[in-house]
C-alpha cells in the first residue's frame, strides 16, 4: 500500500472538516466566515488578511480590521456573503451575530451534513478502485505475486475501513453539535 493513497485519504478528511467546519451551527465559529472575500484596496482578500477574528461569546465573533476604514467593506463582504448572520458596526470594528437555530434549519443542515458525507465516501472508494486496478495491473504484468496481491488488498480494504470509521466521526460529532 503506497503512501499516496493514505495522502489522499487524508485530504477527503480535510475537505470534510473543512465543509463541517463552513455548516453553520448556533454558535460562532470563525470558520464559517473563511470563504469571505473582502474588496481592499482594489483586491479581493479573505477577511483573515484585512483583520482578526475572535469568538465573543457562545453567538458572536468579533471582527477587528487591521485598518479601521475597511469596515464599511468588511460589512459589505459579510452581508453579501449571505450567511445567515447579522452584523453589527461598533466603534472598535465588527459583531457578527449569530441567530437560534429553529428545528426545520437543523434538519436542514443534518441533511447536507449527511450529504457531505457521502461525498466523502464516494472520493473514498474512487480511491480504493484506482488502488484495486493498479494491484491487478501489478499482478498481470507479473510485477507482485498472487499472495502479496491479497496482502496489498488488504491493506487497501482496511485502510479504507479506517477512513470511514473517521469520516462517521466526523459525522458524529457534527449531529450532536446540529443536535445542541
Amino acid at each position: 500500500m503506497n503512501t499516496e493513497m493514505k495522502q489522499k485519504f487524508k485530504e477527503v478528511i480535510d475537505w470534510l472538516v473543512k465543509e463541517y467546519a463552513g455548516i453553520r451551527t448556533g454558535q460562532a465559529s470563525p470558520a464559517i466566515l473563511d470563504s469571505v472575500r473582502v474588496e481592499s484596496y482594489g483586491t479581493l482578500m479573505s477577511l483573515q488578511q484585512v483583520g482578526s477574528i475572535s469568538i465573543e461569546d457562545i453567538r458572536t465573533l468579533r471582527v477587528v480590521p487591521w485598518d479601521a476604514s475597511q469596515v464599511v467593506a468588511i460589512e459589505k463582504a459579510v452581508r453579501d456573503a449571505d450567511l445567515g448572520v447579522s452584523v453589527v458596526t461598533d466603534s472598535s470594528g465588527l459583531r457578527v451575530i449569530f441567530p437560534e437555530l429553529t428545528s426545520e434549519r437543523r434538519v436542514q443542515l443534518l441533511k447536507l451534513a449527511k450529504s457531505k458525507l457521502e461525498d466523502a465516501r464516494i472520493s473514498v472508494r474512487s480511491i480504493r478502485d484506482d488502488e484495486m486496478k493498479e494491484i491487478e495491473r501489478q499482478f498481470k504484468a507479473n510485477e507482485i505475486g498472487e499472495d502479496d496481491k491479497f496482502t496489498y488488498k488488504e491493506a487497501v480494504q482496511k485502510a479504507v475501513e479506517e477512513t470511514n470509521n473517521d469520516l462517521e466521526g466526523l459525522f458524529v460529532n457534527k449531529e450532536r453539535e446540529l443536535q445542541k
